[in-house]
């Protein structure tokens, strides 16, 4: 007769030996990708062009040191028919003037819609930038250039603008704004 006492003893070494067992059975599972990564491994190896050759850098000597730079500012009145310089006529634009509301917007930013003929006056229709749709008439003023309205047509209308001519004065410019630009 198995005397109680050890009948425990027995089942313990029953568990462990069982989980030894199992504990083996599961530490071979990566021998396929043991062996898959040896086959890698004994491949033959591809062909990697060489790097091409650095062609040395060539120096530069700048020999036109008596030459005008061309970062200096040149009068635009010379080169530009539609330019008048200020030299002699004083122009400048008034800054104690209101300025008006579509004088805010960039001139590319305001298109012309069309135009409106109310009680005589010929009026431009002008989309601002935000969308808005605004009244122009020959002597409003529009465009950040102090751009004024000189004449309004069904085709479009002209704007006389002050810009600045590069030597600290003012010059003036004819502008057209087309139908559907």
């Amino acid at each position: 007769m198995i005397y109680p006492h050890y009948i425990h003893r027995i089942r313990a070494a029953l568990a462990l030996a069982i989980s030894v067992l199992s504990l083996t059975a599961c530490g071979d599972r990566m021998s396929d990708l043991r062996q898959y990564a040896e086959q890698v491994k004994a491949r033959k190896g591809g062909y990697v062009e060489p790097l091409p050759q650095v062609k040395p850098f060539e120096t530069f000597i700048y020999a036109d040191a008596n030459l005008r730079s061309p970062f200096d500012p040149q009068l635009q009145a010379m080169n530009n028919a539609n330019l008048k310089s200020n030299a002699s006529s004083g122009i400048h634009p008034d800054f104690n003037r209101n300025r008006e509301y579509l004088e805010q917007f960039p001139l590319d930013s305001l298109k012309m819609l069309g135009t409106l003929n109310a009680d005589g006056t010929l009026w431009a229709l002008i989309r601002d930038g935000d969308g808005i749709v605004h009244r122009v008439k020959k002597g409003n003023y529009m465009g950040q250039n102090f751009g004024k309205v000189i004449s309004i047509s069904d085709s479009g209308l002209t704007l006389r603008e002050i810009v600045p001519d590069g030597q600290g004065g003012w010059t003036e410019r004819m502008t057209n704004v087309q139908l559907g630009d």
